[in-house]
């Protein structure tokens, strides 16, 4: 039977690697375009820092770790600050 702990430590890497993959997700499915016009990051750059955010999510399996916080970290910026200014472009031509 799995103490507290465990189950604890589980719920959180599930969390974690569930938010990491949606931001890479998003940051993949976003057009490019988008991210040069709201000021933020390039679209790759973004896609490398989620990537390698979940990646490191993954190979740890902890995300209490020294880089599992900042890999949390990373996502969560892309989701709050950079997917809203990116999300709320028009697609396509307006005209």
């Amino acid at each position: 039977m799995a103490t507290f702990d465990g189950l604890v430590l589980l719920v959180l890497y599930v969390g974690a690697q569930a938010l990491t993959l949606w931001a890479f997700v998003d940051a993949l499915i976003r057009p490019a375009a988008g991210f040069v016009a709201s000021g933020k990051l390039t679209k790759p750059g973004w896609a490398a820092i989620t990537g390698l955010a979940a990646l490191v999510i993954f190979w740890q399996q902890n995300p209490m770790t020294l880089f599992g916080l900042p890999a949390v970290i990373a996502a969560i910026v892309y989701l709050v600050d950079v997917r809203p200014a990116v999300r709320g472009l028009p697609r396509g031509n307006s005209w």
